[in-house]
């Protein structure tokens, strides 16, 4: 047994009362399993991101902003952007079409599409300009805003599928005692993406967002995953919208489509999205804990309330059905739990920077400006420590910012026009001195060891 930490807490919770010690403890059956526990709490500290994210200079907090609202800093902003610009990569070959909405939209929207009902009570209050009854909300959903977008004009069967992919900021109230570091926060970015396509295409189209989630999940690292199918609640039906058959026809077309993709699946009841089922990923990170990372849903009902058409090749107007999916889902969240599954050590495609330059001295400086600029030339992202500080001082600190290389140059490697490159974490062992074009194909051999191409 293990005493974990004590606290003051009144009797019955009342502040008239005296107050009593409350102790909080935890057992194992043995020993070793008591130990392991207590190392993997203390491994968990030292992943925390909010601890590596203040280290690595990612992100930072403001009272003064406002709680649960992450400032990007710099390194961080970079980090978000390689992300996003490697999904959008992939979804261009996929046939995705960018667009970009408001951060606000008329209450009326929201009223539309279900959403004030069911989250009125975590969005903030509305917004009232100086006209008299006009009503804004902060966005808590990018969804209403795509569908119309899709509104917009009308559309032939031959037109679909539609897709139609955003990274936007929305925003939900979060109580205080909730928020915690990028995990919980009350502003956020999703990587979403609406696909309109008739019923014939949505087993085609559902199949094709799985590859792709996986896609991202392979480039970054996480292997071991379940995909959870989510499906209604089987007792309590009021909390969701739209009719029976749909529903059936939507949880259907999900649990066909995880089988003929050969997924390994579990079905959760009562987890479901208010307007339709889900296949959510549940990926487990480093320390074997569980998250949710990515999630495709199907609906019938959003197209209906916002009255979506296309004209069939009968001529007569139909529904679409409607895709919502978000590999990353919340960008500060998926950064949070990568940052934690790597410990900080981020594949070497996405790092802020892939190298650092240490000269011996101040007099090779220039010889480290040349290296940057050949390494620049080679889209190697690089910088120059030439701070004055002993060697050893600018080693130690690269190693804390997990700089993956360290490329040291003094008189030698001037003189022969190489670099000693030492690797994150080696401790030394294994540097090795090479020309500034064999250092270049390590990083491309590494890299595209990592970084797949997305295949359509």
């Amino acid at each position: 047994m293990k005493i974990m930490s004590v606290a003051g807490a009144y009797w019955r919770g009342d502040e008239k009362n005296k107050q009593l010690t409350r102790v909080y403890g935890i057992s194992f059956p043995k020993q070793k399993d008591l130990t392991d526990y207590l190392e993997l709490l203390e491994e968990a500290k030292r992943r925390d991101h909010r601890k590596l994210g203040k280290e690595l200079e990612l992100f930072a907090f403001s009272q003064k902003v406002g709680q649960g609202l992450p400032l990007w800093l710099p390194k961080g902003a970079a980090l978000r952007d390689r992300l996003e610009q490697f999904l959008k990569k992939a979804q261009k070959k996929a046939g995705y079409e960018q667009v970009v909405t408001p951060h606000i939209g008329q209450k009326e929207l929201y009223v539309t599409s279900g959403h004030y009902a069911k989250y009125g009570a975590d969005s903030f209050q509305p917004i009232h300009t100086p006209a008299e009854g006009e009503e804004f909300l902060l966005k808590p959903m990018n969804c209403p805003h795509h569908c119309e977008i899709y509104n917009n004009k009308p559309w032939s069967y031959k037109d679909l599928p539609k897709r139609y992919a955003e990274f936007g900021t929305v925003y939900r109230y979060e109580q205080s005692g909730e928020l915690h570091g990028l995990t919980r926060v009350r502003g956020f970015t999703q990587d979403d993406a609406h696909i309109f396509c008739t019923p014939e295409q949505l087993d085609e189209e559902f199949k094709k967002v799985i590859d792709l989630v996986l896609y991202v999940f392979s480039s970054l690292g996480f292997e071991n995953f379940t995909a959870q199918i989510s499906l209604r609640d089987q007792e309590n039906r009021e909390k969701y919208i739209g009719s029976d058959e749909n529903w059936e026809k939507a949880e259907n077309a999900i649990i066909n489509a995880a089988r003929d993709k050969g997924l390994n699946t579990v079905v959760e009841y009562g987890e479901a999205a208010f307007y339709g089922p889900k296949l959510d990923f549940m990926v487990k990170d480093a320390l074997g804990r569980q998250w949710q990372l990515g999630t495709i849903q199907v609906d019938y009902n959003l197209p209906e309330r916002f009255e979506l058409t296309y004209k069939g090749s009968d001529n007569e107007l139909h529904r679409p059905v409607m895709i919502h999916r978000a590999p990353f889902g919340s960008m500060e969240r998926f950064i949070a739990i990568l940052l934690e599954h790597t410990a900080g050590n981020f594949p070497l495609w996405l790092m802020p920077e892939q190298a650092i330059i240490l000269s011996l001295s101040e007099k090779y400086e220039n010889y480290a400006k040349k290296v940057l600029n050949l390494l620049e030339n080679n889209e190697i992202r690089a910088l120059i420590d030439n701070r004055n500080e002993t060697i050893g001082k600018k080693i130690r600190d690269a190693e804390v910012q997990k700089m993956p290389f360290m490329l040291i140059v003094g008189e030698e490697e001037e003189k022969s026009g190489t670099i000693s490159v030492r690797r994150h974490g080696q401790e030394g062992k294994g540097n090795i001195t090479v020309t500034i074009e064999e250092f270049v194909r390590i990083v491309n051999e590494e890299v595209a060891k990592t970084l797949k191409v997305f295949e359509v």
